[in-house]
């Protein structure tokens, strides 16, 4: 048994992370940023929920149109392998990304 708290997380740089764990090939970790990341698509299924802070979620369509949603505390994304996406946090955020180990 492993218990895990981000209160004393001291990142040092965006999107620095604190591994979780890691469940069948799948890693668990929480991120802080106050930066955007980069436009993406991931080779598997992601799931993205926001701890602290908000971060605005842009996806395109597969016309290329761009939406954005904007996500706080409690709310998450599930992201299908091929959804390009990119999270654009509104201050600092720190968030849970969910995904396939390896994965961008």
């Amino acid at each position: 048994m492993k218990f895990i708290s981000t209160h004393d997380f001291q990142p040092a740089h965006a999107w620095d992370a604190r591994d979780l764990g890691e469940v069948d090939g799948v890693t668990v970790r929480a991120h802080w940023t106050d930066q955007p990341y980069r436009w993406h698509v991931n080779d598997g299924a992601e799931v993205f929920g926001v701890l602290q802070g908000a971060v605005d979620m842009h996806w395109r369509d597969t016309d290329g149109a761009e939406h954005i949603q904007r996500l706080g505390p409690g709310e998450f994304c599930f992201a299908e392998a091929g959804d390009a996406h990119v999270a654009h946090p509104c201050g600092a955020a720190l968030v849970l990304v969910v995904e396939r180990k390896g994965s961008v």
